[in-house]
């Protein structure tokens, strides 16, 4: 894929450089001279323009890129990035970083975001992952379409292990996605059971979030957390 990033700080130099170790074609697009530093990603384009200005963005053919990324950090200038990337250039996807929480509603597909990055959400939802057994945990959202990328860590008691993956009754809106065990990271098929201590990972609307709970951690479960709440 062909990405644009504004904003060369250390988040946009990062995200740059997993990329083009995956194998994409990556510009970096910076205006503040102090901050190009090609040398740090030098498989990268390097632009110096202001990301804010359509004839910025025109210069460097936002339009034939597949992906644009907005990870200054000034959630203000992520949204102008977004809304021109997305009104004016028509890019298939734009995800933007949220540097300050009370902005996350901002970013939304009014704003151009089809995926909205927060800081203290994703920390927040590692933390939980790491010590929460037996609950739902909601690890990203995915705000165009409306879905949420979710975790269940399964306890010993939960109703369906030992089970198939078909033998489950997920709800509409939801798919198993992904099966982490121990160190492996498993594409799941009808056919795998699933085992206490898997994280089973969904993508699901916000909507069934509740039933995707109460089928895989059974009644129990679903009471618990209505409790906590």
């Amino acid at each position: 894929m062909r990405i644009a990033i504004a904003g060369a700080g250390n988040v946009g130099r990062s995200i740059a450089q997993e990329l083009i170790d995956n194998g994409h074609q990556v510009m970096l697009i910076e205006r503040q001279p102090r901050m190009l530093r090609p040398d740090r990603v030098p498989a990268a384009d390097w632009v110096l323009a202001d990301a804010c200005e359509l004839a910025s963005l025109e210069e460097a053919n936002v339009a034939g890129c597949d992906v644009v990324v907005a990870a200054t950090g000034d959630d203000k200038v992520n949204l102008v990035v977004s809304l021109l990337a997305k009104t004016e250039f028509a890019v298939p996807r734009v995800v933007a970083r949220v540097n300050r929480a009370e902005n996350e509603w901002l970013f939304t597909d009014q704003w151009g975001v089809d995926v909205a990055v927060s800081k203290p959400r994703v920390m927040a939802a590692l933390v939980e992952e790491a010590v929460t057994v037996g609950d739902l945990v909601r690890l990203m959202t995915f705000r165009q379409g409306e879905a949420n990328l979710v975790e269940i860590t399964l306890p010993p008691t939960a109703p369906y292990v030992g089970q198939a993956i078909h033998a489950v009754p997920i709800p509409r809106d939801a798919a198993l996605v992904a099966i982490v065990r121990g160190k492996r990271v498993l594409v799941p098929t009808p056919d795998d059971p699933i085992e206490a201590g898997d994280e089973l990972v969904f993508v699901c609307t916000a909507a069934v979030e509740d039933d995707v709970r109460a089928v895989i951690l059974g009644p129990a479960g679903a009471d618990r957390h209505r409790d906590r709440a």
